[in-house]
């Protein structure tokens, strides 16, 4: 169960991180991709966050999840920038994909077409 601290803190690094996510692929002036930041957990000694990212269109979400863990240090870096009045300690990012949305949409088609989606 998480402390009402690892909450505030997630919230925190989720406004800020989904900023920066966004603000960097108008900067890249990508185009068509969609990235939202869904979930944040912190662990109860704060020293680890793991984000999940849903990526929209999703066959571009393996390379980008690989672009992103790459370069954590950095975005942990810029995300500490903001929060640095906040936060004594930036946790360490990790980033997985939240594929949640694919798997409604799955269920979705499945209960379109007649078939029950649990078998």
């Amino acid at each position: 169960m998480e402390t009402t601290r690892q909450k505030r803190i997630a919230k925190i690094i989720q406004m800020d991180l989904a900023e920066i996510l966004q603000g960097e692929v108008r900067k890249g002036g990508i185009k068509n991709l969609i990235i939202t930041v869904s979930k944040v957990h912190v662990t109860p000694d704060l020293n680890l966050a793991k984000v999940y990212v849903s990526i929209f269109p999703s066959d571009k979400a393996e390379d980008l999840l690989n672009a992103l863990q790459s370069n954590a240090k950095l975005i942990k870096h810029d995300v500490a920038q903001r929060v640095r009045h906040q936060l004594r300690k930036m946790p360490d990012l990790l980033f997985f994909r939240d594929d949640s949305l694919d798997y409604i949409e799955k269920i979705d088609e499945e209960l379109n077409k007649g078939r029950n989606p649990i078998d």
